[in-house]
């Protein structure tokens, strides 16, 4: 079953290419990166099976077990555009083989230096011999730095403006997970290709990491009732587990058990938050959202904006407002 449908994405990756991709690149005259070209056909197709997949598993249990009606039918549609940008447009692959190059040439003059550069192969011998063994280290690694940045995103303020975009989204659902700042997103994406490159991720083997946490963080913000149980919620980040993180007043604005604000900053496993004291085990489903999106008698509510390009502006507003309160 799995060779077939291996051998039928192989098929329907060689016919696009050649039947549309090939033609367009001789046409302006890129010839030269049709090898490239290829590879991005792959990472193509794969955001397409990821979106089916997606709309076909998440979307009905969203209508069967809701966490609440939505406010607002538009919010899913916006966040959709990000998710079509993101999964079809592969930033993050992107990212990865436009810096390999790089990181081959810089690898290249450390060796002719004398020096080695780090790499898990040379700390833990013998690792790539084992491929599923190999992945997964890969995976905690990674998700290990995830982590980090994550909570980078919610301690410093020019970080915060941009990433906030993505907490305010106050109907969350399937498609939020991509509800992200375009600066933030390559920021983010330029980190962990380095860090995957760094500790020898092979490109096959970086593709398939970014896509099943990509479809797994999918799943963390649908808006559907689900958790793993208290044992599972301490493994893996369930959707309530995450709904605790966007939670208004208490994902990021609250100070939490740790020295940073906020809880729940695991994007795979949760065990890191309960490592690093950040985590917090909720029993209910939360509305999500900033506490500045609500007006007091003092502040008036913030505007976060309910269209891409006007999110993408206010976004990099916030970026030098809070890079400015943070220097004062």
């Amino acid at each position: 079953m799995i060779d077939t449908l291996v051998n039928w994405f192989a098929a329907i990756q060689a016919w696009l290419f050649e039947a549309v991709v090939q033609p367009l690149m001789f046409h302006a005259g890129f010839s030269e990166y049709l090898e490239d070209a290829f590879d991005g056909t792959e990472w193509f197709l794969i955001g397409v099976c990821e979106l089916i997949l997606l709309f076909l598993v998440l979307r009905p249990l969203e209508a069967w077990i809701p966490v609440h009606a939505f406010n607002d039918k538009r919010a899913r549609w916006t966040d959709f555009i990000y998710t079509v940008l993101y999964r079809l447009g592969a930033f993050s692959v992107l990212v990865f083989f436009l810096i390999d190059p790089l990181v081959a040439k810089a690898t290249e003059l450390l060796h002719l230096e004398g020096i080695n550069p780090f790499n898990l192969e040379n700390l833990l011998p013998g690792i790539t011999d084992k491929p599923l063994v190999t992945f997964l280290v890969y995976l905690l690694v990674l998700d290990l730095c995830e982590y980090c940045y994550h909570r980078a995103q919610h301690s410093f303020g020019w970080l915060w403006g941009l990433h906030s975009l993505h907490h305010s989204q106050q109907n969350m659902n399937l498609w939020s997970d991509d509800r992200n700042h375009l600066l933030d997103g390559v920021i983010h994406d330029v980190v962990m290709a380095l860090v995957a490159l760094a500790i020898g991720v092979e490109p096959a083997q970086y593709v398939l990491l970014v896509s099943i946490t990509r479809m797994l963080q999918s799943l963390q913000h649908a808006n559907v009732r689900i958790h793993f149980g208290r044992l599972g919620d301490s493994l893996l980040v369930s959707p309530r587990f995450h709904r605790w993180h966007h939670a208004i007043g208490i994902g990021h604005e609250s100070k939490g058990h740790g020295t940073l604000g906020g809880h729940n900053f695991g994007v795979l496993f949760s065990f890191w938050d309960i490592l690093f004291r950040s985590a917090y085990f909720g029993q209910t489903f939360e509305h999500t959202g900033i506490r500045d999106q609500v007006a007091t008698a003092t502040r008036p509510a913030r505007d976060y904006g309910s269209g891409f390009w006007v999110q993408q502006w206010l976004g990099l507003k916030r970026m030098v407002e809070f890079s400015r309160k943070r220097s004062r």
